[in-house]
């Protein structure tokens, strides 16, 4: 999902690299958002944390690792990534991710030297945890309105 851009008195290499921190931000958001909102259901069902029932909240949850999980399943990067790359490029960065956002950034701040197919097999790992949350920590029932 290509952006199209260019320089102009908008769109500045400083204007560029803060956006793309931005993104990088975001997508961290999105990530932690993912991986912390499992715990956080957890936690809440022992410590009798009613939120965590919330059905808009475990459906934005549980879709928010089913975009993952697809983008992986067909081989697609995630636009955050193409578009943070872009901006860094337009900024003069060359910042090009050889490989998906989390295998990266795992890499880099983990050292971890994992296959590709590896972080395929953990979000579906991680998916199928959710599911199963799904079903031991239900969500609050639907109400008719």
């Amino acid at each position: 999902m290509p952006l199209v851009l260019s320089h102009n008195r908008f769109m500045t290499p400083e204007t560029a690299l803060l956006l793309a921190d931005l993104i990088l931000a975001l997508h961290w958001t999105f990530a932690a958002f993912i991986g912390l909102g499992l715990a956080v259901i957890w936690f809440g069902r022992c410590l009798g944390w009613g939120f965590i029932r919330s059905r808009p909240l475990r459906l934005t949850h549980l879709g928010a690792m089913g975009v993952v999980l697809a983008e992986s399943l067909l081989g697609v990067f995630c636009p955050l990534t193409e578009w943070e790359y872009q901006l860094r490029r337009l900024a003069g960065q060359s910042g090009r991710y050889e490989t998906t956002f989390m295998d990266y950034w795992a890499q880099k701040l983990l050292y971890w030297d994992l296959p590709a197919g590896l972080f395929l097999f953990s979000y579906a790992l991680f998916f199928g945890l959710m599911l199963a949350t799904w079903w031991l920590v239900p969500p609050n029932p639907r109400t008719r309105r």
